[in-house]
């Protein structure tokens, strides 16, 4: 594992990890981490997949994890801003080994900001991991029990007194910055999500995206429904997309969840199926569902 800093910008810089492969890689593969999760949560799972051949990297948003310059109150970001932290990794991933594919492995908001990106034509394929539409009356039933309370109490309130979202100390998602959690917020309160909270600019961001989404829900997924997930799959309108499902009982586990692809515990079941369905996004033949 090689840590580095990534240049943005003239003020901006992310801490990344590279995970190279023995010999030459087959591919090259950025994982977008999930809204609150440092990128080491994805280092054993990284390592591993290193160990396939691929030429691995991890990062962390701006002002977060390793990322996080000061104090997080004096962070000034959104989620615009978190894609283009995206694109510079995906960007540098790409320059490292420019003449083999570039895959992005997307959990939750990983595979959600891909659509931002102002230059698709960089990536080769994304498969997403436990990733939908974070509109909240397609949360999962008991998530969407407590999500009045959270939008229109909690994270109004909470972030103005503290300067931004204080997610561990509330346990809650995890410390964001004030202008990711409020625009997140806006995102969430929408029917269409991000192209709806955004407009018309970041629609048309979403249909230039031609490269294939394989997306993979999780049964149990704890925060996102299936209908969350065609939801997110279809603002990918001109993208070759399906999406498939994955159920505790498939791979005699008691519980995947919306976090749980990544454990150790999986090594031996969900990690070689990423292996497969990334080597097989160039060939994506079925644009719809087996769900």
């Amino acid at each position: 594992m090689n840590k580095q800093s990534l240049q943005v910008d003239a003020t901006t810089t992310v801490a990344t990890c590279v995970f190279e492969p023995e010999g030459t890689a087959r591919a090259s593969v950025v994982i977008g981490g999930a809204m609150g999760v440092r990128q080491d949560y994805y280092a054993s799972f990284a390592q591993w997949l290193a160990g396939q051949g691929f030429r691995v990297t991890t990062f962390d948003y701006r002002g977060q994890g390793d990322s996080l310059q000061g104090p997080m109150r004096a962070v000034r970001a959104d989620l615009l801003d978190w894609a283009r932290d995206y694109e510079a990794v995906i960007s540098a991933a790409r320059t490292a080994i420019p003449d083999v594919p570039l895959y992005l492995l997307g959990h939750s908001l990983g595979a959600q900001l891909p659509g931002l990106l102002k230059n698709p034509a960089q990536v080769d394929g994304l498969l997403s991991v436990a990733a939908g539409s974070g509109y909240w009356r397609e949360n999962a039933p008991r998530l969407k029990r407590m999500v009045p309370y959270f939008w229109w109490v909690l994270v109004p309130l909470a972030t103005r007194l503290w300067g931004y979202f204080p997610g561990r100390t509330l346990r809650k998602v995890g410390d964001l910055p004030a202008g990711v959690i409020l625009q997140w917020r806006r995102w969430c309160l929408n029917p269409t999500y991000s192209v709806g909270a955004e407009g018309p600019a970041a629609a048309q961001s979403y249909a230039d995206v031609r490269f294939p989404v394989l997306a993979l829900w999780m049964s149990d997924d704890e925060l996102m429904t299936l209908r969350g997930t065609h939801s997110l799959v279809k603002l990918y309108r001109n993208a070759p997309a399906r999406i498939e499902r994955i159920a505790p009982e498939d791979i005699n586990a008691l519980r995947i969840g919306h976090f749980g692809f990544f454990r150790e515990q999986f090594r031996q079941t969900l990690w070689p199926r990423a292996v497969a369905d990334l080597m097989g996004l160039a060939g994506l033949p079925v644009t719809g569902t087996t769900v």
